[in-house]
């Protein structure tokens, strides 16, 4: 089995919570940072990758995907990280996952930049939060 490749930037909330999702289950994977504040989305080698230029996005040896749920099945991780055999308990956690990234992603993450931005620069915050993400690793 390949190794998996992880592209993605900790300031992108969906970036963090699949970092820390692989990291929590223990799923080998390959770092590809990708530095989204600096435009590296935008180049044309992160753009043949995921033509949305956007992160974060799994690789599998060559199956490229932006969800996670993939990794459920492919791993076999606990049924409470994503229902496989209950389509009811399924469409549920799809429901409110729809719902929170229309709804709340954005400001919640509002949130996020108004309590940490004005009195910090980015590379300052990216230090905090690869603080945060490497304790996760212990």
């Amino acid at each position: 089995m390949s190794k998996l490749k992880l592209y993605y930037d900790l300031m992108s909330q969906p970036s963090r919570a699949l970092y820390m999702f692989v990291k929590l289950n223990r799923i080998p994977f390959e770092d590809k940072a990708v530095a989204l504040r600096s435009g590296e989305h935008k180049q044309e080698a992160f753009t043949k990758i995921n033509p949305v230029q956007l992160v974060p996005v799994i690789d599998d040896g060559g199956f490229v995907l932006t969800e996670r749920h993939y990794l459920c099945n492919r791993y076999d991780l606990p049924e409470h990280w994503y229902p496989r055999k209950d389509i009811k308990a399924q469409a549920k956690v799809n429901e409110y996952l729809n719902w929170q990234h229309a709804n709340t992603r954005m400001n919640c993450a509002m949130v996020f930049r108004h309590l940490t931005m004005p009195s910090r620069t980015c590379s300052d915050i990216s230090s905090v939060v690869c603080c945060i993400m490497g304790s996760l690793a212990e």
